[in-house]
């Protein structure tokens, strides 16, 4: 199975994070995002967190290792605005971490994917002839929405979207259907 998320940002001690989500705290926040995102993806499964993790000084780096280190699967990174150096080498060092990059293409089936941390317009939905196996669509997080899409029709999967758990490639493919039908 194929996961995508998005702005988890484990350790953002600051209530405009945590607060809108439903957490009186970061702790509660953490915990949360660990356990849900654990309950849907399996240990040999393919994850793209599209950026933002973690957050927190210095004094954070041992606990964003040990949280970032108890999510499940093979873990590719896309780079958000939060990730500073600093947390890229974090993440390098955990066991699970396949892969880290600015953005990335997929092809799953017959779709063909832009993944990055920022909603991007990569196609143009105002041409209702071409199906949506023959346009690149932009997966994204960053704008912390509830809204499973973004204006300019790329998808959003960060976490404030999808109640703090991560979304299936399935699930991605069915809601662009859906949002589309008349571009198939």
């Amino acid at each position: 199975m194929i996961w995508f998320s998005a702005d988890l940002h484990l350790n953002h001690n600051k209530p405009f994070i945590y607060e809108s989500r439903g957490f009186k705290n970061i702790q509660e926040m953490n915990k949360a995002i660990i356990t849900q995102y654990n309950e849907v993806v399996n240990d040999d499964d393919i994850v793209y967190i599209l950026g933002d993790l973690c957050l927190g000084g210095i004094d954070c780096i041992n606990n964003n290792y040990e949280l970032l280190s108890q999510l499940k699967g093979h873990i590719y990174i896309i780079r958000g605005n939060h990730d500073t150096d600093n947390r890229l080498n974090l993440y390098r060092n955990i066991n699970n971490i396949q892969n880290i990059e600015a953005a990335a293409f997929l092809r799953y089936n017959k779709y063909h994917f832009f993944l990055c941390h920022f909603p991007t317009c990569t196609t143009n939905f105002d041409d209702n002839k071409k199906p949506l196996t023959q346009r690149t669509l932009n997966i994204c997080g960053h704008t912390h929405s509830k809204e499973l899409f973004e204006p300019c029709g790329s998808y959003n999967v960060s976490v404030d979207a999808h109640n703090c758990y991560p979304v299936s490639i399935e699930q991605i493919i069915l809601d662009f259907e859906t949002r589309y039908k008349n571009a198939l």
